[in-house]
């Protein structure tokens, strides 16, 4: 990309070469390693594709949820006559008309579809309708009269251990004491530090939004953006008091999802309205209702104390996490664990103690955003190796080359690191990469300066900062989850068909699957079937699974193809399957014997097979904080370039430079797109993103007042390294791609930002007052 793309863009990065795509070499045009656009590219690009706002059927009628305007209160009353008496509406449910459980959860099954007795947070459900038009609907739902007993809401995670229980399972959720070597140890230099993580929101591109059709069995069809369609629908149908199997969900098209992409809060509802009018009816939520309703990750306060030698090699870190579930479980358990497993980084520490609870409050609820636990804990013990390198008088980058973890490592979990772990590599990459040059004082060059154009600032207020970060996640879910997803691949007149539920998210299954297919059978015509619970359910689109674990599932049916398809041929000229290969539609055998195309060798025939794939199982952790609980891990390197105006305290990303563990890269351009999404991500962790609350109540639930990053606060991002040291136990070698580098940005911004002012910066995101210069002493 040349200086003026790049600057026009905001974005530049080194496209890692596709297999057979060196010097000299084309690059390849399918298979495993091209660089393949997505499917939906086009579609979604002239706003063609379906969305789940985009369905009709015929007889539709729309859907409107009341919300508590409180985020704690005692329901006295609701009375539901006015909204059901006007014009036009069609039936109005509470908790009072749900036919089977009251309460669902993916993890823990403790959050009611309508608030009964109690309200637990801002947003809250209390009722819905459903009427002829929208406005009505809406117009209805504010009809209903609900009197409420307005209580003090428990808003502070510390005093949720002491205050009275706002659930029955009580306000602690999890506890994990992590216990790893001589809690005697004490080291010759010691940094302690306070940090403060805020509420980030997923904020999807379209707001929730979905169709549910009745069935004439009694039964209910929801079309919805799941991200976990069979798990939604065991859920639902628990609600509905009906069969799993009478109870069909159809997968949307999603408009990009960074967690829990579909709420069932939006789904239930919307069934329940279906069976109880006999008619199809539809919800488009608005984005206040979006922000309301949906989960965000754990605000999350850290205490922390690292200890180390005079050489600076780390001896002992002590810390303690505290997460704010806010009013439901969900899936805090499982932050936990990632927090309290990640609390010392990809940093061997002879000596770990951390404690870590996770806590229910009156505020808005939180669950799985990308990166969730890791990202918090690395802003922190990147925070403490930061104080630790300006104690000793060491460059930050050296102080962590020499406590960077290897393979043959031990986590502080007990659990031996048996993957590639390049962490001093990639910080070394990033470290050599030449810096981006200073802002130059034209006044063209004006926008460069933090505050953009027409800004209050003046150059020479202006400081460079550059910080380093290294991160850390999981793949695939952890603690003992069975990890499972099973594909078919059939194969008919010279095309390919993949029966698969992994949803695409936008994280590039659906390209991936193709690829595995073109690759294994040379067949270059592909289809990706659409996604329903009629499939065999192939899990949640998180922690890289699909790439693992679907992608795993659909290679071993290929193959299982592959063999039908080659056996006939080896028999019929003596040979093994092992001594034919599959390239470019030609089937041809070891000596040249035998040389026919793949649509020869079919023979009109169609060909099918269907596999699982299942990694190796974990365990849970322990009541010391042991156990083996991680199936794979991923690490990146960042550095970031900040510009600061010392006197205003705003912030302006040059560059990040990356360095990525990515075992294999399956496709360039692909991988390319997610780390930069992922490193844009966590900038707006860093700097803006904060779904603030007082008392308990959303302020300003809304795109204004929830600032994203968009391409002007994008900065050039510089994919230095791509270190493919293949993971031999996942499927293709490949890691998850686009989870690390979220967790490992914010931590370098806030570095960097550090380096420029001279300032601790210990909350994210980083308020101006944190980015002002420190006083000189």
């Amino acid at each position: 990309m040349s200086g003026d793309a790049a600057t026009a863009t905001g974005t530049t990065h080194t496209t890692p070469q596709p297999e057979g795509g060196g010097p000299g070499q084309e690059p390849r045009a399918h298979g495993l390693g091209a660089a393949l656009p997505p499917a939906d590219a086009r579609a979604k690009t002239e706003g063609t594709f379906p969305y789940a706002a985009d369905l009709w059927a015929e007889g539709l009628l729309w859907a409107a949820l009341l919300r508590s305007p409180h985020p704690h209160a005692r329901i006295l009353s609701i009375d539901t006559s006015a909204a059901a008496a006007m014009p036009g509406v069609r039936a109005v449910v509470t908790h009072e008309d749900i036919p089977g459980d009251s309460a669902y959860g993916r993890r823990v099954v403790d959050r009611p579809v309508f608030a009964a007795d109690l309200v637990r947070h801002h947003g809250e459900a209390i009722a819905a309708v459903a009427a002829d038009h929208p406005d009505t609907a809406r117009l209805a739902a504010a009809a209903i009269a609900v009197e409420y007993e307005v209580l003090e809401p428990v808003t502070d995670p510390e005093k949720a251990f002491t205050a009275e229980p706002l659930h029955p399972d009580g306000n602690l959720i999890r506890h994990i004491p992590l216990r790893y070597g001589d809690p005697d140890t004490v080291g010759e230099v010691v940094v302690e530090g306070l940090y403060r993580i805020g509420r980030q929101d997923p904020a999807p591109i379209g707001a929730e939004a979905g169709l549910a059709v009745p069935r004439p069995d009694g039964g209910v069809e929801l079309y919805t953006a799941s991200t976990d369609p069979h798990t939604d629908r065991d859920l639902a149908a628990a609600c509905f008091g009906l069969d799993p199997d009478r109870v069909r969900i159809v997968v949307t098209g999603v408009p990009g999802a960074t967690g829990d992409r579909e709420d069932p809060g939006f789904q239930i509802p919307l069934g329940l309205l279906a069976l109880a009018t006999g008619c199809p009816v539809k919800l488009t939520a608005t984005r206040e209702e979006s922000f309301l309703g949906h989960t965000h990750r754990h605000p999350t306060l850290l205490r922390y104390r690292h200890h180390a030698d005079t050489e600076g090699r780390l001896v002992k870190v002590e810390a303690q996490i505290l997460l704010d579930a806010g009013a439901y479980a969900d899936s805090s358990s499982e932050s936990l664990a990632a927090a309290v497993a990640f609390a010392c980084g990809p940093y061997v520490v002879p000596h770990a103690f951390v404690e870590g609870w996770a806590v229910r409050t009156n505020n808005p609820p939180s669950g799985h955003v990308r990166g969730e636990g890791a990202m918090q804990v690395c802003a922190a013990y990147e925070g403490q190796m930061d104080k630790l390198a300006a104690k000793l008088g060491i460059e930050p980058a050296d102080l962590r080359l020499r406590n960077a973890l290897s393979t043959g490592d031990i986590l502080p979990t007990g659990q031996t690191v048996t993957c590639p772990a390049p962490v001093a590599e990639l910080l070394s990459e990033v470290r050599d990469f030449p810096l981006p040059p200073l802002p130059k004082d034209a006044p063209e060059d004006d926008w460069l300066l933090p505050g953009g154009p027409e800004g209050a600032g003046e150059p020479g207020a202006v400081r460079r900062g550059v910080g380093y970060a290294l991160g850390m996640v999981h793949m695939l879910g952890a603690e003992g989850t069975d990890e499972v997803s099973t594909a078919t691949v059939r194969v008919h007149d010279g095309v390919a068909t993949v029966i698969c539920a992994a949803v695409e998210t936008g994280q590039g299954f659906t390209t991936l699957a193709r690829q595995i297919v073109q690759e294994t059978l040379g067949v270059e015509e592909v289809h990706v079937a659409a996604v329903d619970t009629d499939q065999p359910p192939a899990g949640p689109a998180t922690h890289g699974r699909h790439t693992w674990v679907s992608g795993g599932a659909v290679e071993r049916a290929a193959k299982m193809v592959r063999t039908q398809l080659l056996q006939p041929l080896a028999h019929q000229f003596g040979m093994s399957t092992e001594l034919l290969q599959i390239a470019d539609g030609k089937i041809t055998s070891y000596d040249g014997v035998l040389s026919t195309t793949v649509t020869e060798a079919m023979d009109g025939k169609e060909l099918w097979a269907t596999a699982q794939c299942r990694p190796h199982p974990t365990e849970p952790l322990d009541e010391s904080g042991q156990g083996d609980a991680f199936v794979g891990l991923a690490f990146c390197a960042v550095r970031a370039v900040v510009d600061v105006d010392i006197e205003l305290g705003s912030v302006r990303v040059v560059e990040m430079a990356v360095a990525q563990d990515v075992g294999r890269v399956l496709n360039p351009s692909q991988l390319a797109t997610r780390i930069e999404a992922g490193v844009t991500q966590g900038i707006g962790a860093a700097l803006t993103e904060n779904l603030r609350t007082a008392r308990g109540l959303i302020r300003h639930p809304d795109l204004t007042g929830y600032a994203l990053p968009t391409s002007l606060d994008t900065p050039d991002i510089r994919i230095v390294k791509l270190v493919e040291e293949r993971d031999v136990v996942a499927p293709f070698g490949a890691k998850a791609a686009s989870a690390v580098p979220v967790v490992t940005s914010p931590a370098a911004v806030a570095a960097a930002v550090r380096a420029a002012t001279g300032r601790p910066v210990n909350r994210l995101p980083i308020r101006p007052q944190s980015a002002v210069a420190a006083p000189k002493s």
